[in-house]
């Protein structure tokens, strides 16, 4: 799952308008950003067969350090108490748990059963959304509509410029989201985590342009 993890960070930001648009975004992919690192140092694995679409394509073969239940409660206790206690806002911290915890949820919706509960755990879980290209098109494509809609209306544009970066982000987002979905399998195994490091990178950096160019009525210096 992609833009259902960003749809995630982009409602939040009406529940609570006092944290960051970019930070929602990264706590809502902190197990994405993790994977990739862990890939590269090796700590995890996957493999990419034959099909069209990661549902088909992707092989989890080891994702419990990012992916499971267990590690996704303790990033988001780490993620929400390194906030905490360099912003002391108790409801932001609670609000960027579920952020980060979020993530197995969401991945246990589209995946196929390969969601680790713990490490070392040999039981896995999934419901296979990510299978069906209808089926993720209405679901997950559905959950990131209402959210764009619920963001764009409330965190109102004052330039042009914050107009056309956010439907152009938006626009790129759902392309790439669509390729994953549908497209076949990355080129090589070894640059996959490089380019999806950049790529979700890319995407964070937009989220905390955006809540500069799209603000909302807290006053800024309120933003955490």
């Amino acid at each position: 799952m992609l833009v259902g993890h960003l749809a995630v960070g982009l409602a939040a930001k009406r529940v609570e308008p006092r944290i960051s648009l970019g930070t929602l975004i990264l706590a809502a992919m902190t197990a994405d950003i993790l994977w990739c690192l862990f890939l590269l140092l090796g700590i995890e694995q996957v493999q990419f067969g034959p099909g069209m679409g990661a549902g088909n394509y992707f092989e989890a073969t080891n994702i419990a350090m990012s992916h499971s239940l267990l590690m996704n409660a303790i990033w988001a206790a780490l993620f929400a108490g390194i906030y905490f206690v360099s912003r002391r806002y108790p409801r932001g911290a609670l609000i960027l748990f579920f952020a980060v915890l979020s993530h197995w949820v969401l991945d246990w919706v589209s995946h196929r059963p390969d969601m680790p509960v713990a490490p070392g755990f040999h039981r896995y879980f999934g419901l296979g959304l990510w299978t069906s290209v209808p089926a993720t098109l209405i679901v997950e494509g559905g959950f990131w509509v209402l959210a764009i809609i619920l963001y764009a209306r409330f965190a109102r544009s004052r330039s042009r410029v914050g107009t056309y970066a956010f439907w152009i982000g938006i626009v790129l987002i759902t392309l790439a989201w669509y390729n994953n979905v549908a497209g076949p399998p990355p080129p090589s195994a070894r640059t996959a985590p490089i380019a999806s490091f950049v790529f979700f990178s890319l995407i964070v950096a937009w989220a905390y342009w955006m809540n500069l160019l799209r603000p909302t009525n807290i006053p800024p210096s309120a933003i955490n």
